[in-house]
């Protein structure tokens, strides 16, 4: 009887086998970072500054000061982070890094709007986002920038309502001085905050 014999798949087979099984891992992984519902991050509740125990001082700045304070206290924030981003005011709030995706980096750019609360706070609204050439949603990208990049916890990512909350109430400020958004007008490099200083730092006692 003639012998059988059994023929092993060519090597062109099996590349064909593992890029297609490559292919649909990368769909399936895409399509669950597509459709997992975002996380609801819940808002901080600011607080409030008792105003018949401190003054209030207005104090004026320009966009290239603030561009220097808030370089100097990333670089603070973020010594020893994996993922290094940069915040710039120009004509709106410009947030520019890198975020992980699978086993590289892709460069990520945020554009925000900044709205003065009647808190005081401030709340960044999303005007464009962008993670290199990647077709994501806005909220998708939002939630990636609140699990890999580090920020103060008086910062607050909010996905769903592509925002960041900056509870300046809640930021732990020397000397217990409470800082509060007045006016900000970037176009017009217009920028104003409140400084409330405690009664007992100035060395005065608030008559009753």
């Amino acid at each position: 009887m003639p012998r059988t014999t059994t023929k092993k798949p060519s090597s062109w087979k099996k590349l064909f086998t593992g890029l297609l099984l490559f292919n649909i891992a990368i769909f399936l992984t895409l399509a669950i970072l597509l459709f997992w519902p975002v996380k609801e991050v819940p808002l901080p509740q600011g607080k409030e500054t008792t105003q018949n125990q401190s003054s209030a001082f207005i104090v004026r700045t320009t966009k290239k000061n603030l561009n220097e304070m808030i370089e100097a206290y990333l670089a603070n924030v973020l010594k020893g982070n994996k993922y290094d981003y940069q915040v710039k005011l120009d004509k709106d709030v410009h947030l520019v890094g890198e975020l992980p995706v699978f086993s590289s980096t892709v460069p990520l750019s945020v554009h925000l709007e900044p709205l003065v609360q009647d808190n005081g706070d401030i709340i960044l609204k999303l005007k464009t986002i962008s993670l290199g050439l990647l077709e994501l949603p806005n909220k998708r990208i939002m939630e990636y920038i609140d699990d890999n990049l580090s920020k103060p916890d008086w910062v607050t990512v909010n996905p769903r309502g592509e925002e960041i909350y900056v509870a300046l109430s809640k930021m732990d400020m020397k000397n217990n001085l409470h800082v509060q958004a007045e006016h900000i007008d970037l176009e017009a490099n217009n920028i104003a905050f409140k400084i409330n200083v405690p009664y007992d730092k100035l060395g005065l006692e608030k008559e009753n």
